[in-house]
């Protein structure tokens, strides 16, 4: 794998642009091959790319989407500012087009100037998943993981390894 270098979600969003036919194309391709086959196609990229690159150097994924925030998610979150889980939901979120709980903002309202997350052992499950490349059954979320090319140099990295 080619090393992985940062790049803004504006490069990577014009670089997935100019890409998005062969993105296509390679995930037409995946979606013909048997799940486990996908999947081990995809981990063992994601483990490679994940020992070098630094996640803390980017946050493109904090500084750019809201994640899905679950029932469970608040309750952890609340708990770790200790507030009320209604509290945490009148200051920190809203409901999407989706009937999502999202944060209100981005950046996200944990991110601190250094990249790190002050919430970061509480964080909600989407974000401790993020960017979703090491997960089971890889062909189901292929379309996510070509949105996730225009955020995360991972995702980016993967898929430019793929299509070799």
């Amino acid at each position: 794998m080619d090393p992985i270098q940062y790049r803004s979600s504006d490069e990577l969003k014009a670089l997935s642009r100019l890409e998005d036919k062969k993105n296509k194309r390679l995930a037409d391709q995946l979606r013909k091959m048997k799940e486990p086959a996908v999947d081990q196609l995809f981990h063992p990229l994601h483990e490679e790319a994940f020992q070098q690159f630094d996640c803390l150097v980017c946050a493109n994924c904090c500084k750019t989407i809201s994640p899905i925030v679950t029932e469970k998610d608040i309750d952890r979150l609340a708990r770790h500012f200790r507030m009320k889980p209604s509290a945490f939901i009148d200051q920190y979120l809203h409901i999407d087009c989706d009937k999502d709980y999202v944060f209100n903002q981005t950046p996200c309202p944990f991110l601190m100037s250094d990249n790190y997350c002050m919430a970061y052992e509480s964080r909600p499950k989407a974000c401790r998943e993020y960017p979703h490349t090491d997960r089971r059954n890889m062909r189901q979320i292929l379309k996510l993981t070509l949105k996730n090319c225009e955020v995360c140099p991972i995702v980016h990295g993967i898929i430019s390894e793929l299509k070799k």
